[in-house]
């Protein structure tokens, strides 16, 4: 399954992700975590330290290569340098799956070791000096993008993306790409605002999107949270010794997370994993195609010089039983 958590800025996303991403290892699951954040923080909360946090690869700087690989023998792509973040798969390129290594792992991917099991860590890099003033943050995420394109995972296995705050996830097609979107909020008015904003652009995409509700402290706070998403709501979070051990760079052993946070843990897994059998490639790939044609006709037919619209195999579509070209 694709798992996105989204939320507002400091409403705890990062932080959930990661424990749901500590959960899925100790699990034994495989599982590919991917920080899209401007703000890179989920190696930190997955236990790295700053040094090794700051010397993982950035998927934005080695878009050339990914793109290269992703391309394979397709026919409709002429060159790596025509493609864009919203290129879709056809008949002879080369797709991704969870657990095989390939050379987008080997250059953007780096192995961190959990107690109870490891996970692919994938980061966009962060917002540098240099692009000040030239360049947006779309422009990274677009590596994850083009990569979650070309995906196929299966049931069992895990894709996590820790994705850009507020409503910035609708700049792209991306927000399509997953099959569970967890959104994080707090018990607060501004907490529940990237909820409705969530729900009026995804109404027409068939997202499935839960509410996690996060430092909640009381009856007071949960009446608020099912009084503003109703049954959007899927479960409660609080207080957390655990996390804020962590947070201080010093997290005990996963399995002494307090039991409600827990539990509340494997509430997600469940729904995940419920939301497989609501998969549709087909959706997945027109939607896919319909992001592609507006990005092309909007700026990428412009900026590559070429006809994007060309790219789309309209035969093709993305499924776990599509076998991947070498």
């Amino acid at each position: 399954m694709k798992i996105a958590f989204v939320g507002k800025g400091g409403s705890g996303k990062t932080t959930l992700s990661s424990l749901f991403v500590r959960h899925l290892a100790a699990m034994g699951a495989p599982v590919i975590a991917v920080d899209a954040d401007i703000n890179q923080h989920l190696g930190l909360a997955l236990g790295l330290d700053d040094d090794q946090a700051a010397e993982l690869p950035a998927m934005g700087a080695r878009l050339p290569l990914i793109k290269d690989y992703l391309r394979g023998s397709n026919p409709r792509i002429a060159s790596a340098d025509t493609m864009i973040k919203t290129t879709p798969p056809g008949e002879g390129s080369r797709l991704l799956r969870v657990r095989e290594n390939n050379p987008v792992y080997d250059a953007c991917a780096r192995p961190v070791e959990l107690d109870g099991g490891a996970v692919r860590l994938m980061v966009t890099g962060p917002f540098t000096e240099a692009d000040l003033g030239v360049s947006c943050y779309h422009s990274k995420t677009g590596a994850v993008e083009l990569c979650l394109n070309h995906l196929v995972d299966g049931r069992d296995e895990y894709v996590v993306v820790d994705m850009t705050a507020g409503s910035d996830s609708f700049a792209s097609g991306m927000f399509t790409r997953f099959d569970m979107t967890f959104l994080v909020a707090e018990p607060t008015r501004k907490g529940v605002s990237v909820y409705r904003q969530y729900m009026e652009y995804a109404r027409d995409f068939g997202i499935t999107l839960k509410v996690v509700g996060n430092k909640v402290q009381g009856q007071d706070d949960l009446d608020f949270l099912r009084a503003q998403v109703g049954d959007g709501l899927l479960v409660t979070v609080g207080h957390s010794d655990w996390v804020r051990a962590m947070e201080k760079g010093r997290p005990p052993r996963f399995d002494l997370l307090e039991e409600p946070n827990a539990a509340a843990l494997r509430t997600l897994r469940s729904a995940a994993d419920a939301a497989y059998a609501g998969r549709d490639w087909e959706r997945y790939t027109r939607q896919m195609v319909h992001f592609h044609l507006k990005n092309a006709q909007s700026w990428g037919n412009a900026k590559t010089g070429a006809d994007l619209a060309a790219q789309v195999d309209p035969a093709f579509v993305l499924r776990e039983s599509v076998a991947a070209t070498a």
